[in-house]
């Protein structure tokens, strides 16, 4: 499988079920599958009429071999100019 299939599987996925994907930042390939990181826009009108920055949720899916998405979570969620910490630090 190329993983432009993976992203497009992943993005098609969110758009219809969650927010449209504002970037992936990780794709991981696994025995398996992939694991993926997606960063989302949540709630962009309600925080734009209040003056406030936007949220972002970050979500890990996994995509079978099948290039099905077979489960997603929710990690975090953060304002978009809010400094990302990175594991280990």
């Amino acid at each position: 499988m190329k993983i432009e299939e993976v992203i497009d599987t992943v993005k098609v996925f969110f758009k219809d079920h969650v927010y449209p994907v504002y970037r992936i930042t990780s794709i991981v390939t696994e025995e398996k599958g992939w694991d993926v990181e997606v960063e989302v826009i949540e709630e962009k009108e309600y925080m734009k009429k209040y003056g406030r920055d936007q949220l972002l949720g970050v979500y890990h899916a996994r995509v079978n071999s099948e290039l099905e998405v077979e489960s997603f979570s929710r990690k975090n969620l953060r304002y978009r100019a809010a400094r990302v910490e990175e594991k280990g630090r």
